[in-house]
């Protein structure tokens, strides 16, 4: 049985870091890998060809040699999981899907797959492999009992790429003894956490040594969900180190509770966590009882943010706005907090209902959810919420304004002094070498700084920790980072975009194009902000040179969008077009590919670069 696992494009988000990786970082490609997939890949029968594809790192395989192909993925994935499964299903592909979002949800993949499998996969994937094989597979697989952890393989990160990822990851349980309404981790693991045998962390850290990873990313729901077991295993992790003489950079989901634990800071320090995640949410105790976050209300939170920095690991926070308890006076709070806290990985979210989690069912019966709205990402400005505290447009502006004034230079930096103030002698030092180092410096001066301009030169310059030096690589991740989710705001959170320019822009390309437009061998279109350029007929590289240009113009100077439609495209054009796509792989993320019939074969659309939109095809 040949089986192909996928994972799905994700869009584009500030979890992306997309200028990051594409821009700053060496042969990088994307942050985490898909665990899931090679969870699932370790479950899978011995005799059984596995292949793993991550459409966020290479192109998708549009005519793969395989029995079956299975499709995981997340909420966010959803758009992307349907055209997919349609498109396989079409081409004669037995499919079968699965992973977070089918687990919640999997009455809406029913009609897409031939087979769903719902919940943790480590009893109910055996089972539905041995019914394929058998000629019996059901519809549905739903997994209804409790998964006992030690059940878990070792996963299989050799059919992962891991090089072309930042970090790897790896998970030691699952569940969190909280209750917090907004969240569906407490509805698909449950409140009482599940670990793994210390047993089985050891091979799979053997596992990852071997693979030469060195940072890792625990996606456990909350590490310290269990606090014995999580003592254990950073001893473990601390032996572990000093065995091999191998230094792993760890990173962590936690609760803030961990800032009332000093000995459990300890051994994270120990162990070697650069930093952890933590779901901060609101500095007002009134939005966290409302949220039954009660774990955040036991101290001053800038406290317990502050004695973190003070054993060297660095705080990644989670917020949120739209509470019932929020009004328009939130988002100067939640500036004022970020700032003192000097958090710069802050990502704020709009409060959104997830299916079947507390918040919607309570939602549901005031009648305050937006029918038809977004209820996957939070990171877009748009929510399923009806607000209580404002209205609507006003959450929306707010949210927008947010990210906006933390993200100017001046807030960057002024997190960067207040972060490093309270930061003992950090854990983190950095994790290239000494040659890729002055690299990633001289990248984010060329392509981050200096385009800022005087201002933005010396707001950097103010920020470094001269008198620290050992301080200065976190300073320059802070700002990495921070440029990366500016970059991505400018574009996903655009100001209404200057009509007048806009179409400066798109007349100029019409006249640069006039001729092979008159002959109808390329259509070009403007609707409000999309611009649709379609190849009809034979184009020289002249028309190929002037389109990329202007595209360029208009992709780099407005967060405009751009669909390609290929309708026809002769051999010697090739290396033309190829060229005038390469041109564009700065702005992928926004050019959505679609190749009409007339041009398949021809031609090949990077999937993890280009949108490329798939129409069902014979196999």
């Amino acid at each position: 049985m040949r089986l192909l696992l996928i994972n799905p494009r994700y869009p584009e988000s500030f979890w992306s870091f997309r200028w990051a990786v594409d821009r700053v970082l060496p042969g990088k490609r994307a942050i985490n890998p898909p665990l899931g997939l090679a969870t699932l890949a370790a479950l899978t029968p011995a005799h059984w060809d596995v292949t793993i594809v991550d459409e966020n790192v290479e192109p998708l395989p549009l005519a793969p040699e395989a029995d079956l192909i299975g499709i995981a993925g997340m909420g966010v994935q959803f758009a992307r999981q349907q055209e997919l499964l349609r498109y396989y299903r079409a081409a004669g592909y037995r499919t079968v899907v699965g992973g977070s979002y089918a687990s919640l949800v999997p009455e809406r993949y029913l009609d897409l797959a031939d087979s769903v499998v719902a919940g943790e996969a480590e009893y109910i994937w055996p089972r539905f492999c041995a019914d394929l094989e058998a000629g019996r597979p059901q519809r549905l697989y739903r997994e209804t009992g409790v998964v006992d952890l030690r059940d878990s393989p070792t996963p299989r990160f050799d059919l992962l790429k891991l090089e072309r990822y930042t970090t790897a990851t790896l998970q030691v349980s699952r569940g969190c003894p909280y209750q917090c309404e907004f969240c569906d981790i407490i509805v698909m693991f449950g409140r009482k956490p599940r670990y793994k045998g210390l047993d089985q962390v050891e091979p799979e850290l053997d596992a990852l040594r071997g693979q030469g990873a060195r940072n890792l990313f625990f996606v456990d729901d909350n590490l310290i969900g269990h606090r014995a077991l999580a003592r254990e295993l950073l001893r473990h992790l601390i032996d572990y180190q000093a065995r091999h003489r191998y230094r792993f950079r760890f990173g962590a989901q936690v609760s803030l509770n961990v800032a009332q634990d000093p000995a459990l800071l300890r051994l994270l320090r120990e162990a070697g966590f650069t930093w952890v995640f933590i779901g901060i949410e609101s500095p007002d105790p009134a939005a966290l009882k409302e949220i039954r976050k009660t774990q955040n209300t036991h101290e001053d939170i800038l406290t317990s943010i502050r004695r973190i920095y003070a054993h060297g690991i660095d705080v990644l926070g989670g917020f949120i706005v739209g509470f019932d308890a929020d009004t328009p006076e939130t988002f100067e709070h939640q500036y004022r907090f970020i700032t003192e806290a000097g958090i710069q990985a802050a990502m704020v979210g709009l409060l959104t209902a997830l299916p079947k989690t507390p918040l919607h069912a309570r939602l549901l019966a005031e009648g305050r959810l937006r029918e038809g709205m977004n209820e996957v990402d939070n990171t877009r400005p748009a929510t399923n919420v009806v607000p209580k505290g404002m209205s609507y447009e006003e959450l929306i502006e707010g949210y927008q304004m947010l990210y906006r004034r933390l993200l100017s230079d001046a807030a960057i930096a002024r997190r960067v002094t207040n972060k490093l103030a309270h930061m003992a002698a950090p854990v983190y030092g950095g994790e290239y070498g000494p040659f890729q180092q002055i690299g990633i410096v001289v990248r984010l001066l060329i392509r981050g700084v200096l385009p800022g301009g005087l201002k933005r030169s010396v707001w950097f310059l103010r920020s470094l920790p001269w008198t620290a030096p050992k301080k200065l690589p976190l300073a320059v991740v802070d700002w990495i980072c921070a440029l990366s989710m500016r970059a991505f705001v400018e574009r996903r959170f655009p100001e209404a975009i200057a009509p007048i320019a806009l179409q400066t822009h798109f007349t100029a390309m019409q006249r640069a194009l006039k001729r092979h437009l008159a002959q109808g061998r390329a259509r070009l279109e403007l609707n409000r902000s999309h611009l649709s350029l379609r190849l009809e007929g034979w184009l020289d590289r002249r028309f190929y040179r002037r389109a990329a240009r202007h595209a360029r113009r208009i992709l780099g100077r407005t967060p405009s969008t751009l669909t390609l439609y290929v309708n026809r495209l002769r051999g010697e054009e090739r290396p033309w077009f190829d060229r005038f796509l390469r041109r564009l792989t700065r702005y992928g993320d926004r050019v959505r590919v679609v190749v009409g019939e007339a041009a398949r074969g021809c031609i090949e659309i990077d999937s993890s670069v280009f949108h490329l939109a798939l129409e069902p095809a014979s196999r």
